[in-house]
């Protein structure tokens, strides 16, 4: 009985997948957007998904654009102590800490010069600040 069983097992599953792919490719090829005559209801649906994406972002790149516009009109360490603010008032934006500090370092040196950004490090996420000042001098 064990060994019909386990024959019958083997062969699904070598026969269902490849029946599994030809179905759904099948099916792909029936549905009523695939004709040649409706790229714009495909287009539109594609456009629909873009801006549902762009809306919806992640914590920590609201925050790194915001801080890296705060750098711009004012200075680093201005932005610094606003992420040091953010990540003690909402501790899960901690491990992303060190990436929007070296990314403020980055703009910092092309907005300020290697030397000048120097002068703004904090040891805010453990000094990634300065790391990316350094790296990007």
């Amino acid at each position: 009985m064990t060994h019909t069983a386990r024959r019958i097992g083997r062969t699904l599953a070598l026969v269902l997948p490849v029946v599994m792919v030809l179905s759904g490719t099948l099916a792909v090829t029936r549905v009523p957007w695939a004709a040649h005559n409706s790229e714009s209801r495909v287009l539109t649906a594609s456009a629909r998904t873009v801006s549902t994406h762009a809306v919806s972002r992640a914590p920590q790149d609201v925050l790194r654009d915001r801080l890296l516009a705060e750098l711009q009109e004012k200075d680093p360490g201005v932005a610094l102590t606003e992420l040091q603010r953010a990540v003690e008032g909402r501790p899960s934006l901690a491990r992303h800490c060190m990436s929007i500090a070296r990314a403020l370092g980055r703009a910092a040196v092309e907005q300020y010069g290697p030397t000048r950004a120097h002068r703004f490090s904090r040891p805010v996420c453990d000094t990634s600040f300065a790391s990316g000042v350094a790296q990007f001098s």
